[in-house]
């Protein structure tokens, strides 16, 4: 009787659950999440007329964009929703005004049909302008909405042609709004105003910029750069430092953020057993203009103030965003009741405003902290920098000492031969 009843519950369960399938399909739900969720990437391409250039392995800058973009576009991932926006594609004439206006979606961000950004890529033809500053803001229009990673590629033989809007202004407006867009752009020609330009939109957002001279290299790049949208993101968590160590917050491994004034110090506590290691870097950006000649210290100190070890970055004012990092490695005990030392990590920045520039709110920083096990041998801690690498070294001195010897054995047995004969 009672397995009767068992199984007659169980018919009843697996029937209860195809009827909530049927009403509530899985595949449906899931669409929904994971298309709120996608990796969002738009590539925008200069077509200005400079890009017939033929410079590229024997062939054109366009023509090296375009196999390039034909590559990316059969490898680009299932799960990435993938756009196309062109500068200076479709207006001929010498109008400043009308060609600074001249950015067009090629073909829209979402899913990805592959023959049809592929028939879209062919019709373009080098034309106009450079309005890279229009571009990239309406490229962040384009990829607005959703909670996946959203990130804009650039690739450019050029500088801007439609200054006063700087482009490295509008990165740094985008990067202000904080919805995590990233910047990554490629420049076709080596000249030092265009790296310059491109190296700053890009370090505005926490991009990368790459100079590449090769069809090859450009689509291995952009290859690259679309599969990076596709990897996970860490979520940074507010954090608020303190003046000093004693009120400081305690925190765990992770990536934070917080904002910290210019010229001043924030303080953070970290908790370190007997046999691990922390590691620590911190970021901190110029979101506004700034004076030349600064820099960013970070030092991890005692609860009492005695610096343990430090490290520290400097800029020149065209890099918008200065790291630097530490590693402190506490020392394995034999006392399995050995206390938890707590380290204070102190970030310091010489950052100055430029003049009439706001001070407030503070400057972005994002700290990352990663406790992790130490190195197994105590040899391993502090070997200036060679670690188990001492018995190598040892190897190779103790050889050299012996092959010395033979040789000059060898040397004054062959004299000595020279003589008698």
């Amino acid at each position: 009787m009672i397995t009767r009843q068992r199984l007659a519950a169980g018919i009843c369960a697996l029937l209860a659950t195809l009827t909530a399938g049927v009403a509530f399909p899985a595949g449906a739900v899931a669409d929904e999440t994971d298309s709120a969720a996608s990796p969002k990437v738009e590539l925008v391409l200069d077509v200005s007329g400079s890009m017939s250039a033929k410079d590229m392995d024997g062939g054109s800058r366009m023509a090296a964009a375009k196999q390039a973009f034909n590559e990316v576009l059969d490898a680009t991932p299932e799960e990435v929703q993938l756009g196309i926006r062109t500068l200076g594609a479709n207006y001929h004439g010498n109008d400043r005004k009308t060609g600074c206006k001249d950015t067009a979606q090629l073909y829209p961000v979402g899913t990805l049909n592959r023959t049809e950004a592929k028939t879209a890529v062919a019709t373009l033809t080098p034309t106009g302008w450079t309005p890279i500053g229009p571009a990239l803001l309406k490229a962040a229009d384009d990829l607005d909405g959703g909670d996946g990673t959203r990130r804009i590629v650039l690739i450019s033989d050029g500088e801007d042609t439609c200054q006063p809007l700087d482009p490295c202004e509008v990165a740094r407006e985008i990067a202000a709004k904080g919805i995590g867009l990233t910047i990554d752009t490629l420049g076709l020609v080596p000249d030092a105003k265009t790296r310059d330009q491109l190296s700053c939109i890009a370090d505005a957002t926490g991009g990368t910029y790459t100079s590449v001279q090769h069809k090859e290299e450009l689509s291995d790049r952009v290859g690259q750069l679309v599969d990076r949208a596709a990897d996970p993101v860490v979520t940074p968590v507010a954090t608020e430092g303190a003046t000093q160590c004693s009120s400081a917050p305690t925190l765990k491994s992770g990536l934070y953020t917080d904002r910290e004034e210019f010229g001043k110090q924030r303080f953070y506590r970290v908790d370190v057993d007997p046999g691990q290691e922390l590691r620590a870097s911190v970021s901190v950006g110029a979101d506004r203009e700034v004076n030349p000649d600064y820099g960013v210290l970070m030092r991890a100190v005692t609860v009492h103030g005695r610096e343990i070890v430090r490290g520290e970055g400097t800029g020149n004012g065209r890099t918008d965003v200065i790291s630097t990092g530490l590693r402190y490695p506490k020392a394995e005990s034999d006392d399995d009741n050995a206390p938890t030392e707590t380290v204070c990590l102190q970030v310091t920045n010489s950052f100055s405003a430029g003049a009439g520039v706001k001070t407030t709110p503070g400057l972005p920083l994002e700290l990352t902290v990663d406790v992790v096990d130490g190195p197994s041998m105590a040899s391993d801690v502090a070997s200036f920098g060679l670690g188990r690498g001492w018995w190598l070294l040892g190897a190779l001195v103790l050889t050299g000492f012996v092959a010395g010897l033979l040789w000059g054995w060898l040397s004054r047995w062959r004299l000595a031969v020279w003589r008698t004969n």
